[in-house]
């Protein structure tokens, strides 16, 4: 191309474009020249239209003068690049877009720079690439080791909270609980298990958050306050009969025995006796009775120091070695009572050696155990059993706080018709007072009244003491830790996250249930249990659950305390439920809707009667066996057609005899093709009762009559009896 040649572009101020196109080239560099022909001419008003008129065309130049640049440029970009190869410096890699040469003035004119743009973050790659190969094998990349934190976890807390606590991000731990195929959003709720669960997971150490510790500002194994020693608690167990409570009577100096039904204790009894040095015993009488095992297993777990009671005529029993194992899962020591010493059929050396089996071996034979030969009925070496009791404590070194606030267990609960819900509480550390707020379990309450074991009415008790305590909204759980809290929210708090607790498992309890319901094909025999105290309660439950069989079942729907009234009737009217009430009584109402619906109600005060009862009625829904006895046979020799009657059997009897009304079958070729009943029998067109041997008779069978000659009817008779569990 000419040097001398330029590009003329000529605008009209009318907008009509004529481009002339010559173009001339400077030293390598483009240049464009922007020629403008002279505008028609118009009338002129004013200065300022004039100007702003002036002003509008000057832009317009500008805008189309760019434009126009911009295209040039782009198509000479573009016969650049269809050069042949090694004349154009810049190539284009891939497919061809119309926006790849839409180029700007400067990137046109900058084509080198770019090039060498380019080139320079290659050599960068390729200078990095040789380093990472080049690096000596000692030296090894920084790894950042990963912070393991302690996490808090409350009794509920949602994933958010969660994430924050462990510093990591929601969505790893939603992500996290999808792959167990749980979805969950960030302010979805999960319990502690599943949240210890995922701290695990993620590498953290959890900390599980006790609110019942937090609301009483302290730890129980930090004793603070007025910490001084505090009567050692004393448990008495033993086999039935033994004579436990007659022992503990005589310590106490009452007559316990004669109120219990059957002189068998029903419940936990807690009382405290003073010994001659006016040092205090809190003793702690349990069941003897198989049923009353949780009981025992209770009473063995809030006690310093276990009595265990052997009668000296009848030696270790079933539930004394229960009573061992107990208070050896507890690992509490065990002092030995051999009671009954003044009977004349004593065995005291048998009694030890038995022991020895058990570990518990006597002191004169080498032993650590103390053993101690009494006699409830005689009131014999009972200060010696208090001395040795007393040592015993004086080695373990009991001590609690006397200014703490209170901690303890529930012993026992019940409802009284004029106190409400009452509970025996056996307080372990800490002084209670009155008006104090408390949560029991899922149970809260203000102490409204105090009642120590000689029924006198208190103001405080202090560690080691058996009190009744009155105030509590319902009735507390046997065994539930009670707990002191600093005021009435805290309470309600706490027993609010504990009925949750309690709620979700028998959810979970009962889906469980419902899942195997219809897989299981077994009789239920639904049951409503109302006794007087809880203990009770929980050992009829406990025994009943033990009742297994493969065709029946026993369903507790109901087990509460307090007296019958008229929702348990109508309960067990809907059910079709037995009502079982253990030392109590319905009320009036109750009594009157029971004999109109006609629905029974069994009272009992011992627990063997109670059971006998159940399995009795468990028994009732068996099915019976059924005892045939065959009484005679006939064969068929020829089959008769009457009108009225149908066809009947011409038959002779083979052997026995046949009897009308009775059961029969007949047989054909050594095979049963009916079984059904001798509808009528005759005898010489005279119907009878009972054909004998060798004669001949007319057999009719109710709805049957196909019969063959040579076929065999046999007469029986089925007796059904009913089995028993």
């Amino acid at each position: 191309m000419d040097k001398d040649k330029k590009k003329t572009l000529t605008i009209s101020s009318n907008l009509k474009k004529k481009i002339d196109t010559r173009s001339i080239s400077t030293s390598g560099k483009k240049s464009f020249f922007v020629e403008k022909k002279k505008p028609y001419k118009t009338v002129k008003t004013n200065k300022l239209n004039n100007q702003s008129v002036h002003s509008n065309q000057e832009n317009k130049k500008k805008n189309f003068a760019r434009k126009f640049i911009e295209q040039q440029a782009t198509k000479d970009f573009i016969k650049k690049d269809n050069k042949p190869a090694g004349k154009s410096k810049l190539k284009l890699k891939g497919p061809v877009d119309k926006r790849d040469f839409k180029l700007t003035v400067s990137r046109a004119l900058n084509v080198e720079e770019i090039e060498i743009k380019q080139r320079s973050l290659a050599s960068v790659k390729r200078a990095r690439l040789k380093e990472k190969k080049n690096k000596p094998d000692g030296e090894e990349k920084k790894e950042f080791k990963k912070v393991v934190k302690e996490v808090k976890i409350p009794e509920q807390i949602t994933i958010q909270e969660l994430s924050n606590r462990m510093a990591e991000k929601s969505n790893e731990i939603i992500k996290f609980l999808f792959n167990m195929k749980v979805v969950a959003t960030i302010n979805h709720n999960i319990d502690k298990d599943t949240a210890e669960y995922i701290v695990k997971e993620f590498g953290h150490k959890p900390i599980l958050e006790d609110k019942t510790l937090v609301a009483t500002g302290k730890q129980k194994e930090n004793l603070t306050g007025e910490v001084k020693s505090r009567p050692p608690v004393v448990t008495i167990m033993g086999h039935v009969d033994h004579g436990k409570t007659s022992l503990l009577d005589s310590l106490r100096e009452s007559n316990t025995v004669s109120g219990e039904y059957g002189g068998i204790t029903q419940h936990i009894g807690a009382y405290q006796v003073k010994t001659s040095e006016s040092k205090l015993i809190t003793f702690i009488d349990t069941p003897g009775h198989a049923a009353f095992t949780e009981m025992r297993a209770r009473g063995s777990k809030i006690t310093d120091i276990v009595v265990l009671v052997v009668a000296a005529d009848d030696g270790v029993k079933p539930q004394t070695v229960e009573a061992i194992k107990h208070a050896k899962a507890a690992k509490v020591p065990i002092i030995v009572a051999i009671n009954k010493c003044d009977l004349p059929e004593k065995n005291i050396s048998k009694i030890k050696n038995e022991m020895m089996q058990f570990e518990l071996i006597a002191e004169e034979l080498s032993g650590d155990t103390l053993f101690v030969e009494v006699s409830a009925l005689k009131k014999q070496n009972l200060d010696k059993l208090k001395e040795s009791i007393l040592l015993q404590s004086e080695i373990l070194d009991l001590k609690a706080s006397y200014s703490d606030k209170a901690s303890g267990v529930v012993i026992e609960s019940k409802i009284d018709k004029g106190k409400g819900p009452v509970s025996t509480i056996l307080i372990s550390n800490g002084k209670l007072k009155k008006g104090d707020y408390f949560v029991c379990g899922n149970t809260w309450g203000k102490i409204r009244a105090m009642i120590n074991y000689e029924g006198k009415m208190i103001d405080e008790a202090f560690p080691s003491m058996p009190v009744e305590i009155l105030g509590m909204n319902r009735s507390a759980f046997a065994g539930a830790e009670f707990l002191v809290t600093p005021n009435e929210e805290e309470a309600k708090e706490i027993s609010k996250i504990k009925s949750d607790d309690i709620a979700k498992n028998k959810s979970i309890v009962k889906d469980k249930t419902t899942l195997f319901d219809n897989v299981k094909d077994k009789n239920e025999l639904n049951i409503i249990i109302k006794s007087d105290v809880q203990g009770s309660s929980e050992a009829l439950k406990m025994a009943i659950d033990k009742i297994k069989h493969d065709e029946v079942e026993a369903k507790i729907i109901l087990s509460d305390i307090g007296m019958i009234n008229e929702t348990d009737v109508s309960l067990a009217k809907a059910s079709n439920a037995i009502l079982v009430g253990f030392n109590v009584k319905p009320s009036r109402e109750a009594k009157k809707l029971a004999d109109k619906e006609k629905i029974e109600i069994k009272f009992f005060n011992i627990i063997y009667e109670a059971l006998d009862h159940i399995e009795k009625s468990l028994s009732g829904l068996l099915t019976p066996d059924i005892k045939e006895t065959v009484l005679g046979s006939a064969e068929i020799k020829k089959v008769f057609k009457v009108s009225s009657a149908g066809k009947i059997a011409g038959s002779k009897v083979i052997s026995g005899e046949i009897k009308s009304k009775s059961k029969a079958r007949v047989i054909r070729d050594g095979t049963v093709v009916y079984n059904g009943e001798i509808l009528s029998l005759f005898r010489e067109k005279d119907q009878v009762k009972e054909v004998g041997t060798g004669l001949e008779c007319g057999i009719s069978i109710k709805d049957f009559i196909d019969f063959k000659e040579k076929d065999v009817i046999e007469s029986y008779l089925a007796e059904k009896i009913q089995r028993s569990i």
